[in-house]
């Protein structure tokens, strides 16, 4: 069956792949330039910093911003993932900031009364023409409902889905590539990264998706009179038009405008951090980007969060690692900090824990100085990070989203308040998972499942083993087996082949001689060849007990 393209999708395809093979060739060419002490010179003004021609990193940086939006949010997430990218590379992808310009008003209103089924006038008394912003997504404005309500309205870009899933297929067969090419990246699974990318940005398309967001967070978060989540219009909502109740005031990174204004930094400071614990410890679901720009003080201290389009959820296993190492943390113990970190990794035994553990201790040693309410959390929470990365063991993607979050929030926090601790913030929370979990309910609960797992064992049990000696009785039964050293697999199966034959030769000569000898041939003969082989049965089992030469 032939796959038929219509030519109306089939050029735009074509147009951003040269547009994108183009970019490519460029950077390309740049980077020789860059590299010949000969031809440095013709490198263009926008590859030069203060007269230097860019480092690398930073002529990534540029490439990937000249890739467009897709590309740009991408290299915002590989920012906050150590385990994939080099520091300096992170440090530069940190400064991408995704400047989209905005495209024309009309078109934008026109795609809102498509989306409304009605012109303007029909739902707004008021309504802005001019757009207040424009992102990669969508575009911005504001208007007052009919029923007086102020409003954002947040409206798709026409044909946006379309470029992203091209850009995200490109992406995929890049990481593709770069695997094919240096089989190192299989170790961080950047077909995987680039996949979950793509599911997370694809979901972000569907503006009820953030609608929902907004209202999940509405209802969790309803018993904190200091926080509020605008309204969501859902009966006015689509996939491509959000219409959020407006929230207007004072952004957090101001702190002498807040002064200025009668609010209170220090209580802003406290608020927004539990604000975003309640969300992580209680619900296990939070905020992934609570940066400066994504608040607003309202009167009375309030904060107000907006933009619900990137969220992070935790595991239970994620939950009580923090719980682990904010305990750890605050008794100086490292034993609980590296098995908190091997829960996370899914390594119930880790042949190098001693010696990640005195790595972990060493890491504590040198905040040993700081009182563990002036301790960075976030700080010393990458620090691990990249002690765990050095064991190469990998640790769940959500954990990079949280610790962005964690971070960001801290820098918040320490912005309006320099006294403010989150390790202090942050362990009555710890404390009360740990007390959940070792409570009379919560062990009650882990031998509830502990007995159904095992009856579950022997239960499916003897069915197990049929269809395992039904598949191998009709040669059916295959097992993949990865070799890393063949040489030293080879010298064990000969090794083991050894052990096996002369264990087959001591057991026919002991069991021949006792046979012999209770049957009435007993001789001196049977006597010495029942003593030799009695001799080496127990040699034998000596030298497996002991596992002599493994």
């Amino acid at each position: 069956m032939f796959k038929i393209f219509r030519i109306t999708t089939f050029y735009p395809r074509v147009v951003r792949g040269l547009d994108i093979f183009f970019i490519i060739v460029r950077f390309g060419f740049i980077n020789w330039l860059s590299s010949n002490s000969l031809l440095i010179r013709f490198v263009p003004k926008r590859y030069r910093h203060n007269g230097t021609v860019q480092t690398l990193p930073e002529r990534m940086r540029t490439v990937i911003e000249d890739l467009g939006p897709t590309f740009i949010k991408f290299g915002q997430i590989l920012a906050d993932r150590p385990d994939i990218v080099s520091d300096r590379l992170r440090m530069e992808l940190k400064k991408l900031q995704s400047k989209a310009e905005g495209y024309d008003d009309n078109q934008a209103i026109e795609l809102i009364e498509e989306q409304l089924g009605g012109p303007i006038d029909q739902f707004f008394l008021d309504f802005d023409r001019q757009n207040i912003a424009a992102a990669s997504i969508g575009q911005v404005y504001k208007g007052t409902l009919k029923s007086g309500d102020k409003v954002v309205i947040k409206i798709q870009r026409p044909n946006i889905e379309g470029k992203i899933k091209l850009d995200l297929h490109i992406l995929k067969y890049f990481a593709g590539q770069l695997v094919d090419e240096f089989p190192g990246f299989q170790a961080v699974d950047i077909i995987g990264v680039v996949e979950e990318f793509g599911n997370t940005f694809i979901q972000e398309l569907n503006y009820l998706n953030e609608a929902s967001n907004a209202m999940r967070f509405a209802s969790m978060l309803k018993h904190l009179p200091y926080c509020k989540v605008p309204k969501v219009y859902i009966e006015l909502s689509t996939p491509t038009l959000l219409i959020l109740e407006d929230v207007t005031g004072i952004a957090p990174d101001d702190r002498r405008l807040l002064i200025a204004n009668g609010y209170d930094p220090k209580l802003i400071a406290e608020e927004g951090t539990t604000i975003l614990l309640e969300m992580i410890f209680k619900h296990g679901f939070f905020h992934a980007d609570p940066h400066p720009g994504n608040l607003f003080i309202l009167s009375g201290n309030r904060i107000a969060l907006i933009d619900f389009g990137m969220t992070g959820t935790l595991k239970p296993a994620h939950l009580e690692f923090l719980a682990g190492f904010t305990l750890g943390l605050s008794t100086n113990n490292a034993e609980i900090i590296t098995d908190s970190l091997l829960t996370l990794c899914g390594k119930k035994y880790f042949n190098d824990k001693e010696s990640l553990q005195f790595s972990i201790h060493d890491m504590l040693s040198r905040f040993n100085p700081f009182s563990y309410e002036k301790i960075n959390f976030s700080q010393l929470l990458n620090e691990c990070v990249r002690i765990i990365l050095q064991y190469e063991l990998k640790l769940p993607g959500s954990i990079y989203i949280l610790l962005k979050a964690l971070a960001t929030i801290e820098k918040f926090g320490y912005n309006l308040d320099p006294d403010i601790s989150l390790a202090d913030i942050v362990k009555p929370y710890a404390e009360k998972l740990i007390r959940e979990k070792y409570s009379a309910k919560g062990i009650a609960s882990s031998l509830y499942d502990m007995i159904r797992d095992y009856g579950a064992l022997f239960r499916d049990f003897p069915s197990e083993i049929n269809e395992i000696l039904y598949r191998f009785k009709n040669g059916k039964l295959i097992h993949e087996i990865q070799l890393t050293d063949k040489a030293q697999v080879t010298r064990s199966i000969k090794h083991f082949g050894s052990i096996i034959a002369m264990t087959v030769i001591i057991g026919f000569m002991l069991a021949g001689s006792i046979f012999m000898n209770i049957h009435g041939h007993n001789s001196t003969m049977t006597t010495l060849m029942f003593g030799i082989s009695l001799f080496f049965s127990l040699w034998l089992l000596l030298r497996l007990a002991f596992r002599v030469g493994y």
